[in-house]
């Protein structure tokens, strides 16, 4: 009943409209971008201290926007408090100048959303049905839609990422344009920079949700992921990943999944220098842990 509840105050807290604050930086919003691949939705972008027109900037695409800068406004009361991490690293030099542009989940889209679509149509028919009738609890349907990840990456890569380029004063290439998310904003980050190398030289999956449900025993999803990242890993020499996973409630499921998928990465040729996998002993699933290590992946991704 309480995930009931839970889902419930999720789906009416996406549609609030109020902007974030921030104790650094500033928050300009694009509000309720309409999309013809996806339901409209707020982007809220985030501009460091020193943004002006005279230099260039690198950006940052991060999912569940609405999780990002303000506990006050969130769901459960915290947030990743992106403004706060960045800008101790841009100021102290530890990193490029950045731009976060942070995209609202769907609510009640989330899922299908975010759940990788080329693995996920590898499996039978009938393992797609069996995953489709998934409760997410008693009465609440894990998935509200059938798979769509494709046309929500079209909806970033051809539809938001021009007007970004367009808006502010940032690099326009894959170099400098990096896609970062959790759970199943990490496994969506993961096939976002598989599916379009040329846009994302990098991608931050912090307690990746390898299992796409909420069981490890008879599922067949992270075999079927492990397969894709096989055949559509990006180019190790120029492209970077950055997974994690903490040890606690529902991250207590990724430590032997992501071994697995670390194993595919180094016969891929990934290096240390392309290539960061973090353990965090005690760490739960949550805004605050991810909080805590967020400055781990932002110095990965753009470390001077």
């Amino acid at each position: 009943m309480r995930s009931f509840f839970i889902f419930i105050l999720l789906v009416n807290w996406c549609f609030s409209q109020e902007i974030p604050k921030v104790t650094s930086g500033t928050i300009e919003r694009i509000e309720n971008f309409k999309s013809k691949f996806v339901t409209e939705r707020n982007i809220d972008v985030w501009l460091p201290p020193n943004y002006s027109t005279i230099q260039k900037f690198d950006v940052l695409y991060m999912h569940d926007g609405q999780m990002l800068y303000d506990a006050a406004q969130t769901w459960n009361k915290q947030a990743w408090e992106v403004d706060e991490v960045m800008d101790k690293l841009i100021a102290a030099a530890q990193t490029k100048p950045v731009i976060i542009v942070g995209i609202w989940n769907g609510g009640s889209t989330r899922h299908f959303d975010y759940f990788p679509q080329k693995p996920f149509e590898t499996l039978s028919i009938k393992q797609q049905d069996s995953i489709y009738n998934l409760n997410r609890s008693e009465g609440v349907k894990l998935f509200n839609g059938k798979v769509s990840s494709d046309n929500y990456l079209k909806f970033i890569v051809q539809e938001l990422k021009p007007i970004i380029d367009q808006k502010y004063a940032v690099y326009t290439d894959y170099e400098h344009t990096f896609i970062a998310g959790s759970s199943m904003g990490g496994l969506i980050s993961m096939y976002a920079i598989c599916e379009y190398p040329e846009v994302f030289g990098g991608a931050a999956c912090l307690s990746t949700h390898w299992p796409g449900i909420f069981h490890v025993e008879n599922n067949p999803i992270p075999n079927a992921f492990y397969q894709y990242l096989k055949q559509n890993l990006p180019n190790p020499k120029d492209h970077k990943l950055y997974f994690d996973f903490g040890t606690a409630t529902l991250d207590a499921l990724y430590e032997p999944l992501q071994n697995e998928v670390d194993l595919i990465m180094k016969h891929k040729g990934y290096d240390s220098n392309h290539w960061m996998t973090q353990k965090f002993e005690g760490e739960n699933h949550s805004e605050l842990s991810w909080q805590k290590r967020l400055h781990i992946p932002f110095q990965f991704l753009f470390g001077k």
